[in-house]
């Protein structure tokens, strides 16, 4: 069960959270997650998720492995929020975690009671529509706050038409 939102009280305001991972697709939910955040006042949270289990190594190896994927995790990020500021005009909230994605969504849900809609994108690659969006049709991981998903063939302007 997942904490009573506050989006809607005083001094709060209703957050999107897309995240980020650097597929195709992960830009379209940027794009209408920004939008819409920008369009109802509220506030966009980029997240990005580290995969779990990638430093199995020796401790000095580990450490330089972590590092790595932490840099770049903040370049990708960086590059997704630099978007979101000159093409929709808003300052998102960055967050970079270590683990498994859905558990680390709802963590972040958790956390920030003002988060109140996660944004994904589905892909149109054979191998499915991506790893989330499938979990979510399949139940495998069912979030605490309403999933907004994207078609795969939704343009930008299309977006914006949307938003």
């Amino acid at each position: 069960m997942v904490s009573k939102r506050l989006s809607r009280l005083e001094g709060h305001r209703r957050k999107f959270m897309a995240v980020i991972d650097g597929t195709p697709e992960c830009q379209r939910a940027v794009h209408y997650a920004g939008r819409r955040a920008k369009n109802s006042n509220g506030g966009l949270v980029l997240l990005y998720v580290i995969p779990e289990g990638d430093f199995q190594q020796w401790l000095g190896v580990e450490e330089i492995m972590r590092a790595e994927a932490r840099e770049e995790a903040e370049a990708v990020v960086a590059k997704a929020a630099q978007v979101v500021r000159e093409t929709i005009g808003i300052e998102p909230e960055v967050v970079i975690r270590e683990g498994g994605a859905a558990e680390q969504i709802n963590l972040v849900i958790e956390e920030d009671r003002d988060v109140a809609i996660l944004v994904l994108a589905a892909g149109s690659a054979k191998e499915g529509p991506g790893p989330l969006v499938s979990s979510v049709a399949g139940r495998g991981a069912a979030f605490p706050i309403p999933v907004t998903i994207l078609p795969d063939t939704l343009t930008n302007e299309e977006i914006d038409a949307l938003c």
